[in-house]
């Protein structure tokens, strides 16, 4: 007994070594998005994205604006005159009328504001990714203290039974049973462990740093229903308010004008235009040189006969426009499941807290009972080791449920469009050591 105890002290102490310094850069759940805001790549590329599709608005809006242009020639006739020439030409032009024009500038106004929504939906997909992330982690810590103190039990039955077969009060098979559930044990720790690993670097990859130790949820508490308790009241608002949904109704509605736009090309354009032409050097007698010719024109277009590309745009977009109509709609029904999913998680996790704290508590009252059982003999060494399986089982499954009702609750937010920081915030007060 004196041997296992030395052995669980310096364990505790090797890892009070070394999470030292984890300890001093303990970071909460708002800490870890602020990194990850700062770092996160999709959500930098989203935003640039959103940089690329707004210029494209500004180069379309572009041509209806003026145009000007300078060309300058310069020429010598090799021959017997010798003539030499030159010439400075100025162009300004102004779009009047062109309504194919018009419509493309509509098209990529919306799918700027279209982009505006996209980077919305990617701001709360980064809440969510971290959210999960962070619980991920804490619910791999969770499974790793089980497993622990789970292996250490179980060695301390193994050297509790072989005193009593070394003083002959009981048999060999109890130490084989003990070293067996010890032996089970120490494997579950090492996937315990593996999984921790894994999920720290999944939070790594997201914040482009390696977390320290993170806050866990405080001891207290207390899971309450969503309110309304109606999921379809849910759905409506997730169809209402979901940023992903946004910007693909505003893809549809730019394919929409891009229908138009390809239909106007059929329709004639109307400019102004101001060219201004000086001419310079040796010219044949009678050419003035040294004036400038102005010629202010009204410049009418009118498209006749394209070989069929006209119509072939026109289909296209109207193909385009039935494709972003049949994405909607599979993102609309994507979002009315995953809204259900995380409500009905949220129901139920809540219902886990509750028979997952009961388990914990009738599983210490086994524990304590099958010890108080083998120690006068009505109770054998297998109903110790499943009673210590139990109760590490309980526990486990109660630390799990903590955790996904938390990261429900946020998810839910997220499925109907109100997952934000203020959102990440009202979850930290949750945290131990946070107000």
């Amino acid at each position: 007994m004196r041997h296992v105890t030395m052995r669980s002290v310096l364990r505790s102490a090797c890892c009070a070594l070394v999470c030292l310094p984890w300890l001093a850069q303990a970071q909460n759940l708002l800490e870890v998005y602020a990194q990850a805001r700062a770092a996160d790549p999709v959500l930098a590329l989203a935003d640039a994205q959103r940089g690329v599709q707004r210029e494209l608005a500004v180069q379309a809006r572009a041509g209806l604006l003026p145009q000007w242009s300078l060309q300058a020639s310069d020429s010598t006739t090799n021959n017997s005159s010798g003539l030499h020439s030159g010439e400075v030409t100025s162009k300004i032009s102004q779009v009047l009328l062109d309504l194919g024009q018009f419509k493309r500038v509509q098209v990529a106004n919306t799918l700027a504001t279209a982009q505006d929504a996209s980077l919305r939906a990617a701001e709360q997909a980064l809440c969510a990714r971290v959210a999960t992330a962070y619980f991920g982690v804490l619910s791999a810590q969770a499974a790793v203290s089980t497993a622990q103190a789970n292996e250490d039990a179980f060695a301390q039955q193994v050297d509790q039974a072989q005193k009593r077969y070394d003083a002959g009060l009981s048999a060999m098979l109890d130490v084989e049973q003990a070293r067996t559930y010890h032996a089970l044990a120490r494997g579950t720790t090492a996937q315990a462990r593996e999984v921790l690993q894994d999920t720290r670097a999944a939070l790594a990859q997201i914040t482009g740093s390696v977390p320290g130790t993170l806050h866990p949820l405080a001891a207290q508490l207390q899971a309450s229903l969503p309110v309304p308790q109606d999921a379809s009241a849910w759905v409506a608002q997730a169809l209402q308010n979901h940023a992903t949904l946004h910007a693909q109704q505003l893809q549809v509605e730019a394919t929409e004008q891009g229908i138009g736009a390809a239909r106007a090309d059929h329709l004639p354009t109307l400019g102004l235009g101001l060219d201004s032409q000086r001419l310079s050097g040796s010219y044949p007698a009678g050419t003035d040189t040294g004036r400038v010719n102005t010629t202010l024109a009204l410049r009418l277009n009118l498209p006749l006969f394209a070989g069929g590309s006209t119509q072939s745009k026109t289909r296209q977009a109207i193909h385009q426009r039935d494709a972003a109509a049949q994405t909607l709609e599979s993102a609309k029904r994507g979002v009315v499941r995953e809204t259900q999913a995380q409500y009905q998680a949220v129901v139920t996790g809540a219902a886990l807290m509750d028979s997952s704290g009961a388990a914990v508590a009738a599983a210490n009252r086994a524990l304590a009972a099958t010890r108080t059982g083998q120690t006068l003999g009505t109770r054998g060494m297998t109903d110790l080791l499943l009673a210590i399986q139990t109760q590490a089982a309980a526990q486990n499954a109660l630390a799990q449920a903590r955790h996904r009702y938390v990261l429900a609750t946020l998810l839910l937010q997220q499925a109907t469009g109100a997952l934000d920081e203020a959102a990440l915030a009202r979850v930290n007060q949750l945290l131990q050591g946070n107000p």
